[in-house]
């Protein structure tokens, strides 16, 4: 294993991760593009960043709290109360359903951070309660069905248009992903995250700001969620308050796969959306083999399919942690 990892210049089974999801990345785009007619067709590749912006975008807020050590169950349901939340403010303007989809997420967001810091309540129990209450005000705020967005004011254009030829919710993720990476790698802040995921103990001693920055991390993955519902309003013309079901598995999948620790510490914002995107091409590729009549999978198996993907990526990790141990020990 060391003279793999000094082969490949890597410092450690991590590094090899990331290095690995983005080779099967391009290996999986290659394998789609000499299997598949029209896999590489614009209308293919516009509507695969278009839909799956709003899954790199809560997978990115995912990264952050796992890097801490932490985890957030709430994203899924923040994401269907935002929609909701942004499609009742749509008719006022494109700005109202934008900024108040993201402010439904900034305040779950905020009751996490609370809840885990001031209250010391266990993320997952926390986050936990959190997507239930999410949930229930989504469907409150709905009444128990679909909520349509206004079609005048503008407000669909975030999830529907493109600019330079590119989907605006791609563009979005983007930006954000970049700002993710600059406050990772460039700011302060990135390696209180970091440290805090090394432990909390040893970074109060360092005389880090356990507390508020742990607060920062998970205001931002409401926000994230908050304006990936959004996206999801204003893309399918209506605030769904029964959608977000399963996403906080594939940003959680996303985040390992993308070789980030679930015990945290460590992390890349690059190979969390390299994570992204080859999930979401694994069902655009089973989407073209059923189009092709070799297997017939319904929406259920993807589920299947993404828990058992998430589950060996999770064993492989243990195993990888368990030699690097090891190999310390030594």
């Amino acid at each position: 294993m060391n003279s793999l990892l000094k082969a490949l210049a890597l410092k450690s089974p991590g590094d090899m991760a990331r290095l690995g999801v983005i080779l099967a990345l391009f290996g999986l785009i290659l394998f789609g593009a000499l299997r598949y007619e029209n896999f590489l067709s614009q209308y293919n590749i516009l509507s695969f960043l278009r839909y799956n912006s709003m899954f790199a975008l809560i997978a990115l807020g995912m990264a952050f709290v796992i890097m801490t050590g932490g985890i957030d169950l709430s994203v899924g349901g923040t994401a269907a109360m935002a929609s909701v939340v942004a499609a009742l403010l749509s008719p006022y303007h494109w700005a109202a359903g934008l900024f108040g989809g993201i402010a439904a997420g900034l305040a779950v967001g905020a009751l996490n951070g609370f809840t885990v810091t001031v209250m010391r309540t266990q993320p997952f129990i926390a986050t936990l309660a959190t997507m239930l209450a999410a949930y229930g005000t989504g469907l409150l705020l709905a009444g128990n069905q679909s909520v349509s967005v206004s079609y005048d004011s503008g407000f669909t254009a975030i999830g529907q248009d493109d600019f330079l030829g590119f989907p605006i919710p791609a563009w979005i993720a983007l930006l954000v992903y970049v700002a993710g990476w600059l406050v990772l790698e460039r700011l302060p802040v990135g390696r209180h995250v970091l440290a805090i995921g090394d432990g909390e103990a040893t970074a109060a001693l360092m005389g880090l700001k356990v507390r508020r920055t742990l607060a920062a991390v998970y205001v931002g993955s409401g926000a994230l969620a908050g304006l990936a519902g959004v996206i999801l309003a204003s893309q399918f013309g209506a605030g769904q308050p029964t959608e977000g079901v399963g996403w906080e598995l594939f940003a959680i999948a996303s985040v390992v796969v993308g070789g980030t620790l679930l015990t945290g510490g460590s992390g890349s914002v690059g190979a969390t959306l390299a994570g992204a995107l080859l999930l979401a091409m694994v069902f655009n590729i089973l989407n073209f083999e059923n189009g092709l009549g070799w297997i017939s999978l319904s929406a259920y198996w993807q589920s299947v399919i993404r828990g058992g993907f998430l589950l060996i990526v999770v064993v492989l990790q243990a195993r990888l942690m368990s030699r690097r141990t090891g190999e310390e020990r030594v």
